[in-house]
C-alpha cells in the first residue's frame, strides 16, 4: 500500500476499500436512487410512500431498494404487514446530504453547471 501523498495526512486507501466506495458512488449515481436515498435521510418509509415521493413506478422504486439493500446502503425492517426502509449507514446520510445541500446552494446562487463529462 502507498501511503501518505504529499501533506495531505491521509494514507491512501487499500485497494478493497476503494473498489467498496466506488461501486458505493456508482449506485448512488442514480438519480432515482440518490432520490430515494435522501428520502430515506429524512425518515424511514415503505416503498409506496417512496415511489409517491420520488415520483417513480413501485416496481421500479422496488427494484432500486434491493440494489441498495444488498449494498448495506438501505435495510428494511417488517412493520405489520408492510417493510420500512432506512438509511443503513448514518455516514452514508451525511455524504448524500452534504453533496446534495452543496449542489443545491450553488444552484441557488450561481446558473446550473452540469458536472457530466468532467
Amino acid at each position: 500500500m502507498v501511503t501518505g501523498t504529499g501533506n495531505t495526512g491521509f494514507d491512501d486507501p487499500s485497494a478493497e476499500v476503494l473498489v467498496e466506495a466506488a461501486a458505493a458512488f456508482g449506485l448512488l449515481a442514480s438519480p432515482a436512487r440518490l432520490h430515494i436515498v435522501w428520502a430515506l435521510a429524512q425518515g424511514e418509509s415503505d416503498v409506496t410512500g417512496l415511489a409517491e415521493r420520488v415520483g417513480g413506478a413501485l416496481p421500479a422504486v422496488s427494484q432500486h431498494l434491493t440494489k441498495l439493500r444488498l449494498a448495506g446502503l438501505v435495510r428494511s425492517r417488517r412493520e405489520g404487514r408492510r417493510q420500512v426502509y432506512l438509511v443503513d449507514d448514518p455516514d452514508v446520510v451525511t455524504v448524500v446530504r452534504l453533496l446534495v445541500g452543496r449542489l443545491t446552494d450553488r444552484a441557488e446562487s450561481t446558473p446550473v453547471r452540469h458536472l457530466r463529462g468532467v
